[in-house]
């Protein structure tokens, strides 16, 4: 069914194939990422790191090869709840739509807690200015709202600009380390088979899967994109390559530049320091001081892109009626979700509030267990996209059989595999494990259940569903 031309939606070509990669490699946070997951990746997997990142990005590309083939006949800020529905059934597609719910929202208020955390050691280190990361979470909140309620350009633009200094400062001590290192000392180590397939790939693997988080929602600016046929898969593929090749080479210089070492057991004993010593050591201690202010930032624009494209979820959720339709109103002058995007901020400040009355850490507890779950729902809603583009290609034929079955099927049971992992290995994901927290996994079952439920309750409401073309 077609969306009622009297239905004000989403500004139409708003966005290029630049504005929609700066949001997802936004929401990749190559700092942040870099300087969190990636110590992880070393001290799990050893030498094999940069191999490790190759092969999560090998597999991510097979499965994006038939997401992008898929997204330009489905057009939709729905993203994987419309592409499941098309193709795996309503049934499935409601599922989906409650396990991106969870995922985002985890991911989301995570976040915060990472960002409180280094904005209130910021403020201190840099002003003096000792601040509760509870103060420092409700600013940020309340700043990442604005932008949500504003045009999606504004997003667009300051997401642009964080992210090329962030990209910038870790090329620059890839190619210190890369200038600084003799040519007969270049070591592909990392890229061996024996190196790879040690005792602790499944944590390792994990881990790199987490850094690729976001690039998923490539299709949920479909509708603000300029030619979406065109940009969106197009966008797809430039992200997962920019994200791919520059996790892959940083990880590979930090090699290099622990080369005379034990790197697994120096990233283990000390992680946050990790990468800031190799930078010191290979580009100077200015460069490490502007690092450390680029990692808040760069978090920032996690939040930022993740606020934005929950909010377009919400947005084409409730079209459908699958959560309550005002939150499907735009705003006049800017085109946004914004009821959606106030929503959002009130969730997350309930959300984060609840860490904040039981006094949790913000980084132990908040930032841990809730992007640990956030992971752990993303892949599951992938390996549910990868059977979706197989589904949708047998029954429309729309997809050649390389784009449309083979290569999700291979990416599919790739990403199954990261499920499995993340599963068996959650208490490493999540740093605890006993408690409340190792039952976090079965939320995403109980957010599938809910998503049929939900979806059972709305079937009579004519839910609106985007064309295909």
């Amino acid at each position: 069914m077609q969306i009622e031309p009297t239905q004000p939606g989403l500004k139409p070509k708003s966005l290029g194939v630049s504005d929609i990669v700066f949001f997802v490699i936004a929401a990749a946070a190559p700092l942040g990422a870099t300087l969190g997951a990636g110590p992880v990746v070393f001290a799990m997997g050893g030498t094999g790191a940069p191999g490790i990142y190759l092969i999560a990005s090998l597999v991510l590309l097979l499965f994006a090869i038939g997401f992008a083939a898929m997204s330009r006949h489905v057009i939709s800020a729905g993203g994987f709840a419309e592409l499941v529905t098309h193709g795996l059934g309503r049934a499935a597609g409601n599922a989906a739509g409650g396990i991106a719910l969870l995922a985002y929202i985890a991911m989301l208020t995570g976040i915060y807690g990472q960002f409180a955390a280094f904005g209130a050691d910021l403020a201190l280190s840099m002003a003096g200015l000792q601040m509760d990361w509870c103060v420092v979470a409700l600013l940020i909140i309340g700043l990442v709202g604005i932008f949500g309620y504003m045009d999606v350009k504004v997003s667009a633009k300051v997401l642009g600009v964080l992210m090329i200094f962030e990209i910038l400062i870790l090329l620059v001590f890839d190619i210190a380390v890369i200038a600084q290192t003799d040519a007969k000392n270049f070591s592909w180590n990392g890229f061996l088979p024996s190196q790879i397939f040690t005792p602790g790939l499944g944590v390792a693997l994990m881990f790199a899967f987490c850094c690729f988080v976001g690039f998923e929602s490539t299709t949920i600016y479909g509708e603000e994109a300029k030619n979406p046929s065109r940009t969106v898969p197009l966008a797809t593929y430039v992200a997962i390559a920019i994200i791919g090749i520059f996790y892959t080479l940083t990880t590979w210089c930090l090699g290099l530049a622990y080369a005379n070492s034990d790197v697994q057991s120096l990233a283990a004993n000390d992680m946050i320091n990790f990468v800031f010593n190799a930078n010191t050591q290979y580009v100077g201690s200015l460069s490490t001081e502007i690092m450390k202010i680029l990692v808040v930032t760069s978090v920032f624009a996690v939040l930022l892109s993740f606020h934005n494209a929950l909010s377009r979820y919400l947005f084409a959720l409730a079209r459908s009626h699958f959560v309550p339709h005002q939150l499907s109103r735009v705003h006049p002058k800017h085109a946004s979700p914004y009821v959606a995007s106030i929503a959002l901020s009130i969730t997350t400040v309930v959300a984060v509030g609840v860490f904040m009355i039981t006094n949790a850490d913000p980084i132990m507890h908040l930032y841990m267990w809730m992007v640990g779950l956030g992971t752990l729902a993303v892949l599951a809603l992938q390996t549910l996209g990868a059977a979706a583009v197989v589904g949708f290609t047998l029954q429309t034929q729309r997809c050649n059989k390389w784009q449309g079955v083979i290569a999700p099927t291979l990416g599919g049971c790739g990403l199954a595999t990261a499920v499995v992992l993340a599963v068996a290995n959650f208490g490493e994901l999540t740093g605890t494990k006993e408690g409340i927290a190792t039952l976090l996994p079965w939320l995403v079952v109980i957010a599938a259940s809910l998503g049929v439920f939900n979806g059972l309750r709305a079937k009579g409401k004519f839910p609106v569903t985007p064309a295909i073309t």
